[in-house]
């Protein structure tokens, strides 16, 4: 009898701790790199995994560098290369962070919810802190979490000369939306 309620007490435990964090595989990142020269330099990755513990505020995001989908087939050959992302060598990028102030998002009342996110970027080999401001939309039991920034693509050594021609923005704008399911 003590055995059967030391299980369910472990389970009762171990289920309510993994219900506070959730989890997506199809976060979508994309980027906007475009100048006046180019309008080309944009992608997106809509395979990307996050993850968002309600309790503690740690947030995560992965995305493979080769899942990233441009319009034009010889720009994302270019980026993936030796001299851009060289996704063989750098196959990911990951951020890792926390939500400043998760108290004041009510994950069980619909609305919308804005805190500050800080972090490390991990990109080409390099990490860097980023800070941010998300917004957290709860509705109907999924709350879409959605940030944006940019980056300096000299802070992760990513150059190129279409950086340097004006082609390629040197401060591309990083977009990042997660629905959670609740």
């Amino acid at each position: 009898m003590k055995k059967t309620i030391l299980l369910f007490s472990l389970a009762l435990t171990t289920t309510v701790m993994f219900a506070q964090k959730k989890t997506t595989t199809s976060a979508t990142i994309s980027f906007d790199a475009t100048t006046d020269k180019d309008a080309l330099p944009k992608a997106e990755n809509k395979s990307s995994i996050a993850s968002l513990d309600l309790k503690s505020g740690k947030v995560a995001f992965e995305t493979s560098i080769k899942n990233f989908s441009f319009s034009n087939p010889m720009m994302q050959e270019h980026f993936n290369g030796e001299q851009w992302m060289n996704s063989e060598k750098y196959a990911t990028a990951t951020f890792e962070g926390e939500v400043k102030g998760m108290e004041s998002i009510n994950f069980s009342k619909d609305g919308v919810y804005s805190a500050n996110v800080e972090g490390n970027l991990t990109m080409h080999g390099e990490t860097k802190p980023v800070k941010t401001t998300a917004e957290f939309t709860v509705k109907n039991k999924v709350v879409t979490a959605t940030a944006a920034f940019t980056v300096k693509l000299e802070d992760y050594k990513v150059n190129g000369g279409a950086i340097a021609a004006g082609k390629v923005a040197k401060e591309p704008k990083i977009m990042v939306v997660a629905d959670f399911k609740m």
